[in-house]
C-alpha cells in the first residue's frame, strides 16, 4: 500500500486510524472475492456492503459542496464512498492509475476539509498494489 502524506504535521486520531484499517480490510475482502476486471460500480456496491458489515456508516456517491469565498457552491463533486463522514474513498477499476486520479483525491480532501482519503484501484492482480492512502492537513 502506498502512503502519501501531504503537508501533514498532525497525527490522525485513533478513530481515523481504526477506520483506515477497516477500509483496507474491506477492500481486501472484496478483491479476494471478486478479483479484477469488473466495473467500478460492482466494487463500490460490494465495498460499501463490507463496510456496513464491519459496523461503519458508508454512503455512496455523496455530493460534497464547496465553500468558496464564504459561499457554499452546490456544484462541488461526488465522493464515491464517504465513510463515517471522515474518510473519502475514490474507487477505480483501471489498468493504470493516472496522476489526475491522485490529484483528484487530494483536491477532494482539501475542498471537503477532510484529512484522510484512499484511492483504491480494484483492477490489479494484488490489491496491496491498488491501495493508496492520502493524508492532508
Amino acid at each position: 500500500m502506498n502512503r502519501y502524506y501531504l503537508k501533514s504535521t498532525t497525527r490522525l486520531s485513533d478513530r481515523e486510524e481504526e477506520i483506515a484499517r477497516i477500509i483496507v480490510d474491506c477492500a481486501y475482502k472484496v478483491h479476494k472475492t471478486l478479483g479484477p476486471g469488473l466495473l467500478e460500480k460492482a466494487y463500490e456496491s460490494c465495498f460499501v456492503y463490507e463496510l456496513h458489515k464491519a459496523g461503519l456508516k458508508a454512503e455512496r456517491q455523496v455530493a460534497v459542496y464547496i465553500d468558496y469565498d464564504e459561499h457554499v457552491m452546490d456544484e462541488g463533486f461526488k465522493a464515491d464512498v464517504l465513510v463515517e463522514d471522515l474518510v473519502i474513498c475514490e474507487l477505480k477499476s483501471v489498468l493504470d492509475v493516472h496522476p489526475i486520479f491522485e490529484a483528484q483525491i487530494i483536491s477532494h480532501l482539501k475542498l471537503s476539509r477532510r484529512r484522510l482519503g484512499f484511492l483504491i484501484n480494484f483492477n490489479v492482480r494484488l490489491i496491496k498494489d491498488g491501495i493508496q492512502r492520502f493524508v492532508v492537513d
